[in-house]
């Protein structure tokens, strides 16, 4: 006769969930949770601050608790971004944050939330309304601005320093654009660049202090040192010297009415703003924002800079 035995084997427990608990209470404690794993796992803070924002405008697109979104609604929430035109990496980003999210839940939440609410959880995101990592932003359809494509749109912003009718923000943009292309920064980079960044006694021409640079896999920020080339320091001169302190007293350099640092997206939306106040379509080629822009000439001739010029208004504006 075989003898049969028991045997105790350790495994996980389910916790306690209350029995009505509120769904978006839970998912908001979900979220925080979520958070705080991007932070043990290195992000930078302002990844993690950009992705927040992204993460809670796609769950409330999609209007109901991520355990019971459904394919139907990742469709109907990407197509709706498609009609309003989005661009394809925004259509994008919404599904990424959101499959993220869901193996999380499926991976430290899966047992709670089938004990709460009765759902095993199953991603929505499938091969038919997953986007794909083509669309119309292809690099190879938006080809780099030619230099003289640069120097029309440079010449509309020197021009416009003398005649907006905010003298700072239109002198900050020049500002901001010629570092962002000289200095071959991001977007975000340049944004959050302070003062004491600006270094003009290092080096024959001057040094930017990169302290975010922008890092790679989760490794945080990665600082770096950048020349001011094509006499960019004669601008930034100019711009600290006569602009800067028409701004609230902060530490930020190109700094909003409020002194604080210029949002990412803020500079993307200037660009895109400018362009169409120079009769350009949106979709024009000109800086790629997001990423580095590289410097195509090291010409002085493209910031040639009398400190003395003023416009007929008594500020100071490039010739």
């Amino acid at each position: 006769m075989v003898e049969s035995r028991l045997r105790v084997i350790e495994g996980r427990t389910v916790p306690e969930v209350p029995v009505a608990w509120d769904p978006w209470e839970f998912q908001a404690l979900c979220v925080e949770a979520f958070v705080a794993s991007w932070r043990a796992r290195g992000f930078s803070p302002v990844t993690v601050d950009n992705d927040i924002g992204l993460l809670e405008r796609t769950l409330k697109a999609l209007g109901r608790p991520a355990w019971d979104v459904t394919p139907e609604d990742i469709d109907r929430v990407v197509g709706g971004l498609a009609v309003e035109g989005r661009a394809p990496s925004t259509r994008r980003g919404y599904v990424q944050i959101f499959k993220g999210f869901h193996r999380f839940l499926q991976a430290r939440k899966a047992a709670e939330i089938e004990a709460a609410f009765g759902v095993r959880l199953v991603c929505p995101v499938d091969e038919f309304n997953a986007s794909r990592h083509v669309g119309d932003d292809s690099p190879a359809l938006l080809p780099p601005p030619t230099p003289e494509r640069v120097e029309e749109f440079f010449d509309f912003l020197k021009a416009r320093i003398a005649t907006a009718r905010k003298y700072p923000p239109a002198a900050r943009d020049y500002a901001l654009f010629r570092t962002l292309y000289h200095a071959g920064l991001r977007s975000e980079e340049a944004s959050l660049l302070d003062r004491p960044d600006v270094h003009f006694g290092r080096g024959p021409f001057g040094k930017l202090h990169v302290r975010f640079g922008k890092g790679a896999h989760t490794s945080g920020p990665r600082p770096r040192w950048v020349p001011m080339l094509d006499q960019l320091d004669l601008v930034l001169r100019w711009f600290l010297d006569d602009v800067r302190g028409k701004f609230p007293d902060s530490p930020a350099l190109f700094a909003d009415e409020s002194g604080g640092h210029l949002h990412q997206g803020t500079v993307r939306n200037r660009l895109r703003y400018l362009m169409e106040l120079e009769g350009r379509p949106a979709g024009s080629a000109l800086m790629p924002c997001g990423g580095p822009a590289r410097p195509t000439t090291t010409n002085a001739e493209w910031t040639w800079w009398p400190s003395s010029s003023y416009s007929v208004t008594g500020q100071s504006v490039p010739p």
